[in-house]
């Protein structure tokens, strides 16, 4: 019996075994935030590895043991360091710029900053946009006595939907990227990506004037007194940083195009090797350029530093070696489960991406898709070119609805926590799942009878 066979006909007992370490460790992240005892343990670096690797040997064992495939757990972590180069690479550039000046929160400047912002997610991505950004809107509405709509719609905006335009946006996007997935595809997203911030936009200045409205007549007043005598109302530090950010760029876009055909022309299967790895030592080249010349008091004042960083890098590794029994068993099953409509892909890695993280939801739905269509489920280019419709269906549910909880995206819960140190009164879990059921939800609907 070749390997395929043994998964395809492998009984879902069995299947669940190797489907365990996966779903476990997104239960691990999602909850032990929240449970009582546990949460203090969780909250320790070293814990948090010891339970992602003992996830990541489990799900590399529970793989090798029919296959003996070590080229694929190689090639999976090949994707992790890639991965972690873009993400860590953005995070440090982001950390370096600072935003200044004195502009006030008024609600058409508030939305004005919001709709540059969702751009600017796309570019930085959703973790560094959200942490470049998020302080100066805090410093614009500082006076203002009700402010927590500001964040909610911040998290909805720049932490998450503004990030679906281009690979370097959202990590789920870019692991498609690294998948064979070309880096231009995902324009064909900005019909959904333009019409769900426009409406976003236009519920937030409707709902912020409304606001604005009944704030005291001397809190009005001081707020437009500061926007009328500003000298500089915008003012941007850390240059530099900037001209990182477009190496970065360069640096996917070039590997992406002109790089990687070159090596699969001249060094065969080991193209797609040496192509990661050049990515990998260019942008950390540029990470480090970043970090080391960018003046102290700018990272003082963003109060930068690693930690979440290291979060990511610790709960990625287990994530990315639990994942791939769940991803083959998804590929052999693929058919035997009754998903056919683009919505059906849209709704359910939505759904699964308002509670647990994206980007291993985006892969897993991405595999599904792939497998019911019959093609490869480790290269999704050829998903982007034969099935395009399932693609963008689970590109938007996993980015989009991210933002339907702080858990569903990983900028969501840092944003509140800087918003919370502040002295914002933030919502509750269950209270901004209220406003995320008012706002996004009926957008939602409405994307799915327009698009899917």
């Amino acid at each position: 019996m070749d390997s395929l066979s043994y998964w395809k006909q492998m009984g879902w007992g069995i299947s669940a075994l190797h489907l365990s370490p996966f779903v476990f460790l997104l239960f691990c992240t999602a909850a032990a935030p929240f449970i009582p005892y546990v949460s203090r343990w969780w909250e320790s670096m070293l814990n948090k590895f010891l339970l992602s690797a003992a996830c990541a040997v489990a799900g590399v064992i529970l793989y090798l043991r029919p296959t003996a495939d070590w080229a694929r757990v190689m090639n999976t972590y090949l994707d992790y360091l890639a991965f972690l180069a873009l993400v860590g690479s953005l995070f440090t550039v982001a950390g370096g710029i600072r935003i200044t000046g004195a502009f006030a929160g008024l609600p058409y400047i508030n939305t004005l900053f919001l709709g540059v912002s969702a751009i600017l997610s796309s570019l930085l991505g959703t973790t560094g946009a959200s942490m470049v950004l998020i302080r100066p809107l805090l410093r614009a509405n500082q006076l203002r006595r009700h402010k927590a709509h500001v964040v909610v719609f911040f998290i909805f905006i720049v932490s998450n939907c503004g990030g679906l335009l281009t690979p370097l946006g959202d990590p789920p996007l870019y692991l498609g990227f690294l998948r064979g997935v070309p880096f231009f595809w995902t324009f064909r997203l900005i019909p959904v990506w333009s019409l769900t911030l426009l409406i976003l936009l236009f519920v937030f200045h409707l709902i912020d004037d409304k606001i604005f409205d009944g704030e005291e007549t001397h809190i009005r007043g001081s707020l437009i007194q500061a926007v009328t005598e500003a000298e500089q109302p915008i003012h941007l530090e850390g240059w530099m940083n900037v001209f990182c950010l477009l190496g970065i760029l360069a640096t996917v876009l070039g590997t992406g195009y002109f790089l990687n055909p070159f090596l699969e022309t001249h060094a065969g299967p080991w193209g797609e090797t040496v192509s990661k790895l050049f990515q990998v030592i260019v942008m950390g080249l540029i990470a480090l350029l970043s970090h080391k010349k960018t003046p102290p008091s700018i990272h003082e004042e963003n109060q930068f530093d690693f930690a979440p960083l290291k979060e990511v890098a610790v709960l990625f590794f287990g994530i990315f070696g639990s994942m791939i029994p769940a991803l083959t068993l998804l590929g052999a099953k693929g058919e035997a489960l009754a998903l056919n409509h683009p919505w059906q892909y849209f709704w359910l890695s939505g759904i699964l991406s308002s509670f647990l993280d994206n980007a291993p939801t985006y892969l897993s739905y991405a595999a599904l898709a792939a497998g019911q269509a019959g093609l490869p489920t480790d290269h999704l280019g050829e998903l982007a070119r034969n099935a395009p419709n399932l693609l963008a269906a689970v590109s938007c549910g996993s980015v989009l609805m991210g933002a339907n909880s702080y858990i569903g995206n990983g900028p969501n819960f840092m944003v509140r926590a800087i918003a919370e140190s502040a002295r914002v009164k933030m919502p509750s879990f269950g209270g901004y799942m209220l406003w995320s059921g008012a706002v996004l939800i009926p957008i939602f609907i409405l994307m799915t009878f327009i698009f899917f």
